[in-house]
């Protein structure tokens, strides 16, 4: 089976956003330590958004200008060691600004579909070129923020002109609606590992331009809930976040659901999350072909010594039998 372990290379974006170091530099450290170990490679998905609002104002807060060479320097680095980079989109970037203090989020405008055509075309544009200008390299593969790629139809046409044609922000089973972020794909068969598509990343067209690579996904049951619950609870050492930031909450209604009817999530290497990696890992061997795909996401800023160690673990029983790869 091919393995891919994949990031979502970014800050908090609730009421505390965190820090570069706390968030993304350290913890993408420690995880580099366990892929060198082990001579894997991962896609990591950078918000690029948050690199142009540094650059932005780096000339009036010097704090800004030290973050963006220190992110800038990693995703090089990366990209120069056989990792990666994938585009990864928060467009409420378009929105946020620095008060000299700290981030202040203006989310109303968080998933691409509440921008018109034209906007989406110059932000895509804008959020790539970016990334090339850091890494040298073409970008061939998109990760929507907060999986909110839908409707696809004004992102394909903007990923098209920038010779982006591989999506992996789709994961089987999931669901979630909000004010400021949407997704569904409950239409995408459950185990699906890629499929091509044409204007809507749900539905397969075999002719389709773009390839979907699905992030993995695994029924999780409210007892698996309310374990990871008991975990905040606790405050444990071994489960406290690397990131120093606190993320957008979770709807109450989405919240009451988890806690009691089993449901689809990603496949994950966050927090407590990632006590269930080998267990996804094993029915997905069951379910479907040994040249398929098992596509794990990650965020550096959620990881925990819990979540490494059992990652490292997983790395460890996997790697000679199946191949770690890289999306491009």
């Amino acid at each position: 089976m091919n393995i891919y372990v994949t990031l979502d290379y970014e800050l908090f974006f609730g009421p505390v956003p965190g820090t570069a170091s706390k968030c993304m530099l350290e913890p993408t450290e420690k995880l580099l330590t366990i892929l060198d170990r082990y001579g894997a490679k991962m896609t990591v998905f950078v918000d690029s958004g948050y690199l142009l609002a540094l650059k932005k104002q780096l000339s009036e807060y010097s704090e800004l200008a030290y973050d963006f060479d220190r992110v800038s320097r990693q995703v090089k680095w990366l990209s120069d060691q056989g990792h990666s980079i994938g585009l990864h989109i928060h467009p409420h970037w378009e929105d946020s600004y620095f008060d000299g203090t700290r981030w202040v989020f203006d989310t109303g405008r968080y998933k691409l579909a509440a921008f018109n055509e034209q906007e989406v075309m110059d932000i895509v544009t804008r959020y790539n070129d970016i990334l090339i200008e850091i890494t040298g390299k073409p970008i061939s593969v998109y990760r929507a923020g907060g999986w909110s790629a839908q409707p696809f139809k004004n992102i394909g046409q903007a990923l098209s002109s920038n010779n982006i044609f591989c999506d992996s922000s789709v994961f089987p089973g999931g669901f979630y609606e909000s004010n400021n972020q949407t997704y569904d794909f409950t239409a995408v068969p459950y185990y699906k590992t890629r499929y091509r598509f044409s204007s809507d990343l749900t539905v397969e067209d075999e002719e389709g331009k773009f390839l979907e690579i699905p992030i993995s996904s695994s029924r999780y049951s409210p007892i698996f809930y309310w374990r990871f619950a008991l975990t905040k609870l606790l405050k444990q050492k071994k489960h406290r976040s690397y990131g120093d930031g606190l993320a957008i909450p979770l709807q109450k209604n989405s919240l009451v659901k988890l806690l009691t009817q089993s449901s689809w999530g990603v496949v994950s290497m966050d927090g407590f999350k990632a006590n269930h990696l080998q267990n996804a890992f094993s029915v997905y061997k069951k379910k479907t072909k040994p040249d398929d795909n098992f596509v794990i996401i990650g965020h550096p800023k959620a990881f925990t010594a819990y979540s490494l160690d059992k990652f490292e673990k997983f790395l460890e029983s996997t790697h000679r039998h199946h191949n770690y790869k890289t999306l491009e």
